[in-house]
């Protein structure tokens, strides 16, 4: 296995993988780990949206309590390759509709992005908040150039 670059790992995460939350539970808990989209320029801030699908808050919570994260990416065809980023929370605000599309548009075509963030924005039941992560420290390998 060879570690990345910092210019291969960032360029890696900026692909529109789907990425690996992971965050601290609580006392006696096992963390939390969701898949999830996000957004992210070599150099910058990670950013993602989360929405708590009608349930209590809990992951955005530990989030806001933690004040760090994991992300985990990685490639599915082989040769295999990974990043992963221990990340600080920066803000955590609600969305504009214009972020969350940004978000979404990595992932799927126009249609379906408009869609997905109007479901998401228009249930009364569902908060949904803009979290950005400043990345702190990397891990990666790529099997691909051994």
């Amino acid at each position: 296995m060879t570690t990345m670059t910092k210019q291969q790992r960032e360029e890696f995460l900026a692909d529109p993988h789907v990425g690996v939350l992971s965050v601290a539970g609580g006392a006696g808990q096992a963390p939390t780990s969701v898949p999830t989209f996000y957004a992210y320029e070599p150099g910058g801030e990670i950013t993602m949206f989360t929405g708590t699908q009608r349930r209590a808050p809990k992951r955005i919570e530990r989030i806001k309590e933690a004040g760090v994260v994991t992300l985990v990416v990685q490639r599915e065809a082989m040769p295999p390759a990974y990043v992963t980023v221990e990340a600080e929370l920066v803000t955590v605000a609600p969305p504009t509709p214009e972020q969350m599309l940004t978000i979404a548009r990595r992932y799927m075509p126009e249609e379906h992005a408009q869609g997905y963030v109007q479901g998401e924005l228009g249930d009364p039941d569902n908060l949904v908040i803009l979290l950005t992560f400043r990345p702190v420290r990397w891990f990666s390998s790529d099997t691909s150039t051994d």
